[in-house]
């Protein structure tokens, strides 16, 4: 879509350049919304599995050309061990099917590292990622047993080596060679954050990534996530006056 336009009494136009070059969802309320409706929080889960596909094609539709999804963190590993069963298993029939991804000329990557999960979860991940690495229109990155200070970690690592073997000095670390070691490497910050749930915070996602993102704000659960809630974020981020720690 070259515009986005806004359904209700009032339509509303986004001019592409003025669409955020990547939205960072954190996916956040699967448990409660199972909670409050007497069910196990699995159940929560594979709800909000069905609005990830869903915001995912609205994302799509309005134009985005960058989405990423925290999917799950690495400190989720603590949850109970049915949870965390019921997830995998989620993540596994997902990955199964890859076909609405090509359809859509979406190219998916992972954030994090893949050596916690299952064999059999990597190999489909590896094979996710070889299969849409040619397709152009959007880029979905799932962040999955990921959290923002390891990948910095992992970056400062990466060129502690590089040191260590001669390959640079300390003086050539700089802001732009940590971010080209990070899992987000080639792709652009994060504009515009959207958590629903009531949660009013970070989470350890996207830490570096974030540092001068747009933030938006819900009570509504994830399950219950619509593409007009985000057709409402994408206004709003379009009428502020992003400053970057200027005037």
């Amino acid at each position: 879509m070259a515009l986005f336009k806004k359904k209700g009494e009032q339509s509303e136009i986004i001019l592409p350049e003025n669409l955020p070059k990547h939205v960072g969802f954190i996916m956040d309320g699967n448990g409660r919304w199972a909670k409050k409706r007497g069910l196990p929080r699995p159940f929560g889960h594979r709800e909000g599995a069905k609005t990830f596909r869903k915001i995912l094609r609205h994302c799509k539709d309005v134009g985005l050309e960058n989405v990423s999804f925290y999917a799950f963190s690495t400190e989720n590993w603590q949850r109970p061990r049915d949870e965390v069963q019921a997830i995998m298993n989620i993540f596994r029939e997902y990955l199964d099917d890859v076909r609405e991804l090509l359809t859509e000329n979406t190219r998916m990557v992972f954030l994090g590292s893949k050596d916690a999960f299952d064999e059999d979860i990597q190999q489909k991940m590896l094979k996710i990622e070889d299969e849409t690495k040619d397709c152009k229109e959007m880029t979905l990155m799932l962040a999955a047993n990921y959290g923002g200070r390891d990948d910095i970690t992992h970056a400062a690592k990466i060129l502690a080596q590089k040191v260590k073997d001669g390959e640079i000095s300390p003086d050539d670390i700089t802001e732009d060679s940590i971010s080209e070691n990070l899992y987000t490497a080639g792709y652009p910050n994060v504009d515009l954050v959207i958590r629903p749930s009531g949660e009013m915070r970070l989470s350890n996602y996207l830490i570096w990534q974030c540092a001068y993102a747009e933030y938006y704000f819900t009570n509504i659960l994830w399950p219950d996530f619509s593409p007009d809630e985000l057709d409402k974020a994408l206004i709003e981020y379009a009428g502020r006056q992003r400053r970057f720690g200027g005037v």
